[in-house]
This record gives structure tokens, C-alpha cells and sequence, in this order.
């Protein structure tokens, strides 16, 4: 084969590559944002778990006699901060998600998504932690009274395994 078969061979190759990276540039974005979209639907799910974990518990400890009224009113001020806290993150990662402009690159916006994500899953631990803290404080309260089957049957089955 001459050179100049060799040349014109390479760039057919070239033109071939030049056609299909388009599509396999487009085919990699879709899969990032794919990426993203599964860990942005993650994150704003988590929001719900502490959402939900924050009313079903709280709604239980109002019924509690095992706390005051200033005790529950401080519980219901830490569920708040977490709360508003988990929302400033999930404003963040909107910001992010809705960017039209090109001044982010998809690197830059899968870092923030991927910050959000831990930052929610960091929010939710906490929130039950510190429900299950809270729940460990009423059953410790009943058991000096000898009273834990209400703290039980009030918070559920294997209420019992945070303490």
C-alpha cells in the first residue's frame, strides 16, 4: 500500500470518527444526565423520608406523656432546622438541575449533584437519630415507671432496638 493510500484511508477513518462522536458525545451526556437525574430523584426523595419521618413521629410524641410541652416544643424546633436545612439543599441542587446557560460544565453539575445528594443522606441520618433519640428518652422515662409497653405499642414494633 502506498502512503498515499494510506492517508486517504486514515482520513476516511477520520471522517468516519468525526460522524460518530457526535453520537457517542450526545449518547454520553444523555447517560450522565441519566446519572444525575436517578441521584436529583434520590435527593429530593430523601426529603420526603424526613418529611415523613418528622410528621409520623411527631404526631406521636404530641400524644406522648412522657414529654412536656417545652421538651416537645424544642423537638418540634430541631425538626424544623433539619427540615429547613434538607430544603436549602434541595433549592441548591434546583438551582443546578434548572441551569440553561453553558457556563457550567457537566463535571461542575454532577460535583453539586452528587454534594447535594451526601449533604441529604447526611440530613436524613440525623433525623433519625435524633427521632430515635427522642423516642430512647420517653422509653427511658417509662421504664422508671414501668410503663414501656405504651412507649411500644405507641411508637411500633422494635421501638425497643434504640435502647
Amino acid at each position: 500500500k502506498t502512503a498515499t493510500h494510506m492517508v486517504k484511508s486514515f482520513q476516511e477513518t477520520v471522517k468516519i470518527y468525526e460522524q460518530g462522536k457526535k453520537y457517542y458525545d450526545a449518547l454520553r451526556s444523555v447517560n450522565n444526565l441519566v446519572r444525575d437525574a436517578r441521584k436529583v430523584q434520590q435527593t429530593v426523595l430523601m426529603l420526603g423520608d424526613i418529611s415523613e419521618t418528622y410528621v409520623t413521629n411527631f404526631r406521636k410524641m404530641l400524644t406522648d406523656p412522657n414529654f412536656t410541652a417545652s421538651e416537645l416544643s424544642a423537638i418540634a424546633s430541631g425538626y424544623t432546622r433539619l427540615l429547613e436545612e434538607a430544603n436549602g439543599v434541595l433549592g441548591e441542587l434546583k438551582n443546578v438541575v434548572n441551569i440553561t446557560t453553558m457556563s457550567m460544565t457537566d463535571k461542575d453539575r454532577m460535583d453539586i449533584v452528587d454534594r447535594c445528594y451526601r449533604e441529604m443522606s447526611r440530613y436524613r441520618n440525623l433525623t433519625s437519630y435524633f427521632t430515635n433519640k427522642n423516642i430512647s428518652v420517653s422509653y427511658l422515662r417509662a421504664k422508671k415507671k414501668a410503663d414501656t409497653q405504651r412507649v411500644i405499642n405507641l411508637y411500633g414494633k422494635g421501638a425497643e432496638r434504640y435502647w
